[in-house]
């Protein structure tokens, strides 16, 4: 009786050995939650065992978990190419997007080989789209993902500040200042939409105070050779002490 034999395996996946429901977990976002900038990251999307959702699923054993997360994604990229794996049954949405919206790859780029001047104008335009159209994006990602997972709990992971404000450093003190004051505009722009969504938002900032880039303990990457995608990207200790506790709380 094959059917039978596939119809009760396929059923204790889904309840698990002891009868209760397994949860499903799917992880969207960007590179950030791809797991981009640590060792094990590999492929076009950057995915990393080493990325919070992947800790996540083993810290939680869990048998349905999804990582969608791809490096480069902005909301409209995860609204087009990640729900695929969101249904009524998914228990748990986690994401980290709104970065590349806001042209985070450029900015940095910027502050590391031009002026300060330079630097602070390019934070100042990623200011505008994060007062601007930013917030309607976030809404209607947001929403999509409600739309495919109406039963999930939605969990929204912030970044943190990327560079310390003080101690020695290659970048000066007004590009640092510039860059966390993009970071904290950032922070509440995520935070409103996704309490107007109904979703949770877990703010990374003091989870990585003391931990950025030029931190005594750096818990995101400074420039990184010859691949430089992951540059200012959480490094594995990021992951797996900066966001996974984040997640897991």
């Amino acid at each position: 009786m094959p059917g039978l034999t596939a119809l009760l395996i396929g059923s204790l996946i889904m309840t698990g050995p002891h009868g209760s429901f397994a949860p499903e977990y799917v992880a969207l976002g960007d590179s950030y939650a791809a797991g981009v900038g640590t060792s094990g990251s590999t492929g076009q999307c950057g995915r990393s065992p080493e990325a919070y959702p992947s800790l996540y699923a083993a810290q939680q054993h869990l048998v349905n978990a999804h990582l969608a997360a791809c490096s480069g994604a902005g909301t409209a990229d995860v609204v087009n190419d990640q729900l695929g794996d969101l249904t009524p049954a998914t228990s748990l949405v986690s994401i980290t997007v709104g970065g590349t919206d806001v042209g985070f790859s450029d900015v940095m780029t910027t502050c590391v080989l031009s002026g300060d001047e330079a630097c602070v104008d390019k934070v100042r335009q990623a200011e505008v789209v994060i007062d601007g159209p930013l917030g309607d994006s976030l809404s209607s990602t947001f929403q999509a993902i409600h739309a495919k997972a109406p039963n999930a709990r939605l969990v929204v992971l912030g970044y943190p500040h990327v560079v310390e404000d003080n101690g020695p450093c290659p970048l000066s003190t007004d590009k640092r200042r510039a860059l966390n004051e993009g970071a904290d505009r950032l922070a509440d722009v995520m935070r409103d939409r996704a309490v107007k969504a109904g979703a949770v938002f877990v703010d990374a900032r003091p989870a990585f105070a003391g931990h950025g880039y030029c931190g005594r303990e750096e818990w995101i990457n400074g420039v990184l050779f010859p691949d430089v995608s992951g540059s200012f990207h959480p490094n594995a200790a990021g992951q797996r002490d900066g966001y996974l506790p984040l997640l897991a709380g």
